[in-house]
C-alpha cells in the first residue's frame, strides 16, 4: 500500500513538473542556446557616446573601426535578434546602425559615424540593478593631431605596398622550357558560379516573401550539377550555403581557382510590379539604360551592408581596372553573353533588350570571361511563381550549359 501511494505521489510530481515546463514554454534544444539580444541603446555624454547591448546572456565579442566611410563593427556570436527593425537609434557622434547575421557562427552589428571615432573602453557587465547582461563600448572624437597621424600612417602603408607591387612587377629571369608531352593530356575548363548575395544581404524579396539568395543558390546547385553531368567541367561555386562572401571575396575565389569562366546569378526586385523577363549583364563603365545603371549600384551595396572596408575595396577595383587584359576579357564576355541570351530566350521569358551593361564590382575580374545572369523579377507574381520552381530552374541551368559548350567550341574554332 505504501508502495502504490509513494508511486503516486512521484508521477504526480512528475506530471506537475512537465506541465511546468509546457506552460512556461521552455523547449530542450539547441535554439535555446543561442543568445538573445533584446535591445540596443545610445547613450551621449559631453565626452563620449555610450554605445549598450542588452543581452539575456553573457557573450564573447570584438570590435574594430572602417574609415571611408567611418564604421565602427561590432562581431558577435551567433544571436537572435529581438530589436525592432524601425529601430535605427542616432545620436550625437551615431548617425546609425544595423545588425545582422554575417557568417553561419557570426552576427554582427555595423555603426554609421559621423565623424573619425576611437574606441576607448569596451566591456562586459552580469546582471545588476535591475539590467541583464551587457555588452558595453564607449566612443570618442579623433583630435585633428590623431587624425592627420593615422592619415600618415596610412599613405606610408600604401607607399609600402606600392613599392611591394613594383618590385613583384620586375621582370624575372625565363624559366628553362617545360618538356612537352608526348600525349596531348585533357583537361576540363573551370566555370565559377556565383550565387548572389547571401547571410547578412538577403538581396530583393519576392511578393510571396521569396528570398533571392535563396533561389539562386538553388539555381547555382542545380546548375553545377547539369555543367559536372556532361565530364567537361569543374565547377567551384564562390558560395554553397546561405552565408556572406564579399563582392572582392567572390572574384578572388574565382582567380584562385584559374576559372575559364564566371557565372553570377540573380533575381532582382523593381518598382514596376508589370515588368518581367530575365537578362545577361556584362561589365561596362557606362551603362546601357537607367534600370541597369540602378540595377549595379544596388548589387554594389552589398559590402557597405555587411560592414567591409571599402578602403581596400576601391584599392582592389581600381587596380583591376587598369589592367590591359580587360578589353580582351570584356570582348569574350560579349560574345557568351548573346550566346547565353539566345539560350535562355528558347526556355524562359526575356526583357526585349535581352543584353545589358553596367558596372557591376562583382564581374570586374581582368582575365575571366563574366557575366550576370537575372532570371526574372521577384516583384513579378508570375516570375516569382516560375523562379520558385525546381522544373523552371532546370530549364534555366540547361540553357547555361549549352551556352558555355557553345563558347568553348567557338573558342577553339578560333585557335
Amino acid at each position: 500500500m505504501a508502495m502504490s501511494h509513494n508511486i503516486f505521489r512521484f508521477l504526480s510530481i512528475v506530471t506537475f513538473c512537465v506541465g511546468v515546463t509546457l506552460l512556461s514554454g521552455v523547449v530542450p534544444n539547441n535554439a535555446a542556446a543561442i543568445p538573445i539580444v533584446e535591445s540596443v541603446r545610445i547613450g551621449d555624454y559631453e565626452k563620449k557616446t555610450r554605445f549598450v547591448i542588452d543581452l539575456n546572456k553573457p557573450v564573447n565579442f570584438n570590435v574594430y573601426s572602417l574609415k571611408n566611410p567611418d564604421r565602427l563593427v561590432i562581431e558577435l556570436p551567433e544571436v537572435i535578434w529581438r530589436i525592432k527593425e524601425k529601430s535605427r537609434g542616432e545620436g550625437r557622434r551615431i548617425a546609425g546602425y544595423r545588425f545582422g547575421l554575417f557568417r553561419p557562427g557570426q552576427s554582427r552589428i555595423v555603426i554609421d559615424l559621423k565623424s573619425p571615432m576611437k574606441v576607448t573602453k569596451f566591456f562586459r557587465l552580469s546582471p545588476q540593478g535591475g539590467r541583464g547582461y551587457r555588452v558595453i563600448i564607449d566612443i570618442v572624437e579623433l583630435s585633428n593631431k590623431k587624425i592627420l597621424k593615422s592619415q600618415k600612417k596610412t599613405r606610408v602603408k600604401q607607399e609600402i605596398a606600392g613599392q611591394r607591387r613594383l618590385a613583384l612587377a620586375q621582370p624575372q629571369p625565363p624559366l628553362p622550357p617545360k618538356k612537352k608531352p608526348k600525349y596531348k593530356k585533357f583537361f576540363k575548363r573551370v566555370i565559377a558560379l556565383d550565387p548572389g548575395h547571401g547571410g547578412i544581404d538577403p538581396g530583393a524579396r519576392g511578393t510571396r516573401g521569396t528570398l533571392e539568395k535563396m533561389v539562386v543558390l538553388k539555381l547555382a546547385k542545380e546548375l553545377k550539377r547539369q555543367l559536372l553531368l556532361t565530364g567537361k567541367y569543374r565547377v567551384v561555386m564562390t558560395r554553397s550555403r546561405d552565408v556572406f562572401v564579399r563582392l572582392r571575396e567572390r572574384i578572388a575565389i574565382a582567380r584562385r581557382a584559374g576559372a575559364h569562366l564566371f557565372v553570377s546569378l540573380h533575381a532582382d526586385s523593381i518598382g514596376n510590379r508589370h515588368l518581367r523577363g530575365g537578362s545577361v549583364y556584362t561589365l561596362s563603365e557606362q551603362a546601357s539604360d537607367k534600370e541597369a545603371e540602378a540595377l549595379a549600384r544596388r548589387e554594389n551595396k552589398s559590402d557597405i551592408i555587411a560592414g567591409v572596408d571599402l578602403n581596400v575595396q576601391s584599392q582592389t577595383v581600381a587596380k583591376i581596372l587598369i589592367d590591359l587584359r580587360q578589353r580582351l576579357t570584356k570582348n569574350n564576355s560579349v560574345v557568351f553573353a548573346n550566346l547565353l541570351a539566345e539560350q535562355l530566350s528558347k526556355r524562359t521569358l526575356m526583357l526585349r533588350r535581352k543584353h545589358r551593361f553596367a558596372g557591376f564590382a562583382v564581374l570586374k575580374a581582368p582575365a575571366i570571361p563574366s557575366v550576370l545572369i537575372e532570371m526574372g523579377y521577384l516583384s513579378n507574381v508570375k516570375d516569382e511563381k516560375l523562379i520558385r520552381r525546381t522544373s523552371h530552374r532546370r530549364q534555366i541551368a540547361n540553357a547555361v550549359v549549352i551556352a558555355i559548350g557553345r563558347y568553348f567550341s567557338r573558342q577553339q574554332s578560333l585557335k
